[in-house]
């Protein structure tokens, strides 16, 4: 395995974001040479970047054979945009060298859990839009994201909101723009397919976040696979005692996930 490590910050950034690769190194006795990136950002209320949603989680992509990287992005007191500038500088630069790594630049998936949830998610729905494209100074085809997976995401700033979440995302313009990033409300044809998982019994990022997000992506004839589970609470990560909060009770049948979301991958694959 090649591990390494990119600045990915842009005006905006705190000092520590950065873009952690893990990629499985090419071999001829391996017919397989180019693989899917899965782009892992971690959760944490857009406060810090939680550690048990971030290398463990990003070996597990691994060991089922695709690459994987996670991004240490910015959290408050940096504010929007800087954290999804940052998951754009890093499909640019996963694209711009997809043949040196080996990642098939069609299967860029970028995974988020919580608050990171709302990241990706943010990104996923907003890629196409003409301000991120000036920004970055590319084309709006190099910012396309080929599928994302939501883990307990925050998604609406209304009734159910991780309000949390959104203060630290938007700081003194909290009041001023918080729908706008109710992402329920922010789906196009743009957006691309999805893996959404959730459990019934968590309280910190009601179960309505993702619903309303699998329904608004249903009504746009987006393909869309969606898991619930009844037991567990928030920050479930791999749902087992690997990720520090789950043994083997019935929280644990959660962690069904990681196979799931596998096979999810493994079916888009064999579509073509």
């Amino acid at each position: 395995m090649i591990h390494e490590t990119f600045d990915i910050k842009n005006s905006g950034s705190q000092d520590y974001a950065a873009l952690h690769l893990y990629l499985l190194e090419d071999s001829k006795e391996i017919k397989i040479h180019t693989r899917p990136m899965i782009l892992v950002c971690p959760g944490g209320g857009y406060h810090f970047t939680s550690d048990r949603e971030a290398e463990i989680v990003a070996l597990q992509f691994a060991a089922m054979g695709y690459h994987a990287a996670v991004l240490r992005y910015s959290v408050a007191p940096a504010v929007f945009p800087a954290a999804i500038l940052e998951v754009a500088k890093s499909v640019i630069l996963i694209r711009e060298h997809a043949e040196e790594w080996h990642v098939d630049p069609d299967k860029i998936t970028v995974l988020g859990f919580s608050a990171g949830g709302h990241l990706a998610a943010s990104y996923s729905l907003f890629w196409h839009q003409d301000w991120m494209a000036e920004k970055m100074g590319v084309e709006k085809e190099t910012l396309r994201p080929n599928a994302m997976i939501l883990s307990y995401p925050v998604i609406t700033s209304g009734k159910y909101a991780h309000n949390g979440s959104f203060m630290n995302l938007l700081g003194e313009e909290y009041e001023t723009r918080k729908e706008e990033f109710s992402l329920e409300n922010c789906v196009t044809e743009n957006a691309p397919r999805a893996f959404i998982w959730h459990t019934y019994e968590d309280q910190a990022v009601p179960i309505q976040n993702s619903l309303f997000l699998v329904n608004a992506l249903v009504e746009h004839k987006i393909p869309v696979e969606y898991h619930i589970f009844q037991k567990g609470g928030h920050g479930l990560s791999l749902a087992n005692r690997l990720t520090g909060n789950v043994g083997h009770g019935p929280a644990g049948a959660a962690s069904a996930w990681i196979g799931l979301v596998h096979q999810w991958i493994e079916n888009w694959l064999a579509e073509e």
